[in-house]
């Protein structure tokens, strides 16, 4: 174990009057903008299991909003961060920051963002930095990022909506767009506002009511009736599980919320041997990766760092999602106290860019890299 580097050497830094350690608190942040119903609804299928495995690991599972946080920097080498008025520090604590941007979050972006920016400086470790999350909030930069994946992104166009949504400017690149076409919100989820374009004409009408909402969407070709999705959970750099759904019939999305069935199946070969390639290029301890299957080929579809978990109907116990959940807690929780024993880095001076965050990929590389906020991909498995 390596000797932590001091507060001189690694930026911003809290004391623990305890010493190093151990993790004690896994934090969520997640705008508080749910209804009733649907934080029930929330809290029977996935928020209470989270806390009853995190408790079953000794550490505690918490939900703030982004409000709940305050920051004191009166001494910027040593800030004080609080949640809900409790002190925490990155010895003891973890943040979870998944950027959520569904309609009636989104007063709550800007704020999201910021606070994980500031959490990163302030020397906690996330176990996916900033950047991850926002290349995992829009559909197009997330095949941007990872382009070359063995599994061939979906083609991707980006619509941008607006005050002059009604010139169609937009056109200008729906020249290679097949129809029918799926059309979707580029930064929602759960299979929120997926529709099935037939023509030019129908996604002037999506992105005229998109323009409500000041909502960019994505253009994909659509692969056909009976489409399959499948999600694979990825643990440590290896595929752990999977999710496959099919889409009800008429339907052109798999997702629950949409009439989906799932089901968990064995890892098909070709995913699994895919995910060794994400999982170096992202190098965090949990993400999902979600597939497309239209029969014949599969295609890449999207990256979720904080995917849903979702439970096994058919088992009345749950032991799957538990199961899974038990993993990725236990993941984050071994990367962090591998982050602490090397020091726990804050921030690169390169926040903003991709490439500080990846792990080396030789001795030069790793002679020379910057520090990570998150565990190489080495310090994860």
């Amino acid at each position: 174990m390596t000797t932590p580097a001091s507060p001189q050497e690694t930026g911003p830094q809290q004391t623990d009057p305890q010493g190093l350690g151990p993790l004690r608190r896994m934090c969520w942040i997640f705008p508080d903008r749910e209804s009733t119903r649907t934080t029930a609804m929330w809290r029977h299928y996935f928020w209470d299991l989270y806390a009853e495995i995190a408790e079953e690991l000794g550490l505690t599972w918490c939900r703030h909003s982004p409000d709940a946080v305050t920051v004191d920097a009166t001494d910027p080498a040593h800030p004080v961060v609080y949640v809900d008025e409790e002190p925490v520090t990155p010895q003891d604590t973890l943040f979870v920051t998944a950027l959520y941007s569904l309609p009636y979050q989104s007063m709550d972006i800007f704020n999201q963002y910021s606070l994980y920016a500031v959490l990163e400086q302030a020397g906690f470790y996330l176990p996916f930095p900033p950047y991850v999350s926002l290349i995992g909030n829009d559909k197009v930069a997330t095949v941007l990022h990872l382009a070359d994946s063995p599994v061939p992104p979906i083609p991707s166009i980006r619509i941008g909506t607006g005050r002059d949504v009604a010139k169609h400017h937009y056109e200008v690149a729906l020249d290679r767009l097949t129809y029918p076409a799926i059309v979707k919100p580029s930064g929602w989820c759960g299979g929120g506002g997926i529709n099935l374009a037939r023509g030019p004409e129908d996604i002037r009408g999506l992105a005229s009511l998109a323009q409500g909402g000041d909502t960019t969407l994505v253009a994909q070709p659509y692969l056909g009736d009976g489409t399959v999705d499948y999600r694979v959970y990825v643990v440590n750099g290896e595929p752990y599980a999977v999710m496959r759904r099919v889409p009800e019939a008429g339907s052109p999305v798999a997702n629950a919320s949409r009439g989906g069935t799932m089901e968990f199946p064995p890892i098909p070969p070709e995913l699994a041997e895919a995910t060794a390639w994400f999982a170096e290029k992202l190098a965090i301890p949990f993400f999902c990766v979600d597939f497309l299957y239209d029969g014949e080929k599969y295609w890449f579809s999207e990256l979720e760092p904080d995917g849903v978990i979702a439970p096994d109907f058919t088992d009345p116990d749950r032991s799957l999602q538990r199961d899974i959940t038990r993993a990725r807690f236990t993941a984050y929780r071994d990367a962090h106290a591998k982050w602490l024993a090397n020091g726990a880095p804050s921030a690169p001076t390169g926040l903003f860019t991709p490439t500080a965050h990846r792990a080396p990929t030789s001795a030069a590389a790793s002679a020379s890299a910057a520090p990570t906020t998150s565990a190489p991909r080495s310090e994860t498995r």
